[in-house]
């Protein structure tokens, strides 16, 4: 075993056999070149947006906003804000990539002041200018197709509706209120003396397969050829006599200043005030069965309900 070692130490030397040192060569001038040749940026918050007037519009209480960005920035996104239609505080209503946008449910004769902010991944701008758009002090409006009864039917633009069911079904209006004074009149175009049609308000979610007012999500006054009622979470009151026939006009009043809803029938207030203390967001709505068919007038002035009353009186005396 000794010999083997020995024999190994002899064989094996610890040198190694190549040298550690070696010559490399590297050509930079290509990489020296590119590099003069290259532009470098310094990246910067974006430049205010430019707000494009003629394409912002209001329609009901619904207002468009359009704006572009500055002219050679890097955008990432855009950021509108609103204030609340009474001089108050801007607030965030849209943040993305888009260049308009569209808000809904807005107050009607309110005064909004709007402006746009872009940004990217240093910062954002400063904001565009500010735009004012006032929103209209009455309301067009139309039946809402899409959230009624399947039984009713919608006609004449969305102002006319008729029903194939025998029994009640009830269609909403496409805008919602919850602040102003706003009046509609229902014409009745159709009625054979014997159905109970109910005209009033209602939330979103009122139930449409039964009469208007019969749940707590609706207000009405239901009426026939002799009478009318009050409903609402199905509980009847303030009788008051006085019908409705083909071509007669129910008058529909939501003032939400004083929180109340009061009707009228051919020009002449039908009963007291209504309902009270109203909160939140309403819909214009009415029930109806097979045998009424009404279309509704909109965007009207409110009635003086102080005339009203003393034009009442002088003809009772």
């Amino acid at each position: 075993v000794n010999n083997r070692e020995l024999s190994w130490n002899k064989e094996l030397g610890s040198a190694a056999w190549i040298s550690t040192d070696f010559e490399l060569s590297l050509d930079c001038r290509p990489v020296l070149l590119a590099i003069e040749q290259m532009t470098f940026a310094q990246m910067k918050p974006p430049e205010p947006p430019i707000l494009i007037v003629e394409e912002c519009v209001v329609e009901n209480n619904s207002i468009t906003i359009s704006w572009k960005p500055q002219v050679s920035n890097f955008v990432e996104g855009f950021v509108l804000e609103f204030d609340d239609g009474n001089d108050g505080p801007f607030r965030e209503v849209y943040c993305g990539k888009e260049s308009m946008c569209a808000v809904d449910g807005l107050h009607f004769g309110c005064n909004y002041r709007c402006r746009v902010k872009a940004f990217n991944s240093t910062g954002e701008s400063k904001h565009s200018e500010v735009i004012s758009l006032q929103t209209p002090d009455v309301a067009w409006f139309a039946f809402n197709a899409v959230t009624s009864s399947s039984e009713i039917r919608i006609l004449n633009d969305k102002q006319t509706a008729t029903c194939e069911s025998y029994e009640n079904r009830v269609v909403l209006g496409n805008i919602g209120f919850s602040r102003g004074v706003h009046y509609w009149e229902i014409t009745i175009d159709r009625y054979d003396g014997n159905a109970d049609p109910a005209f009033g308000i209602a939330k979103c979610d009122v139930a449409n397969d039964k009469m208007l007012g019969k749940d707590s999500k609706g207000w009405s006054m239901y009426i026939d050829n002799k009478r009318s009622w009050l409903l609402h979470n199905d509980h009847h009151e303030h009788r008051t006599e006085g019908g409705i026939s083909t071509g007669s006009v129910v008058g529909v009043l939501l003032d939400l200043e004083n929180r109340e809803l009061s009707f009228f029938v051919n020009d002449e207030k039908q009963g007291p005030t209504a309902f009270t203390d109203l909160k939140g967001v309403f819909y214009p709505a009415i029930s109806l069965n097979r045998n009424v068919q009404v279309t509704i007038h909109t965007a009207l002035d409110p009635p003086n309900i102080v005339e009203l009353d003393t034009q009442s009186i002088a003809g009772q005396s």
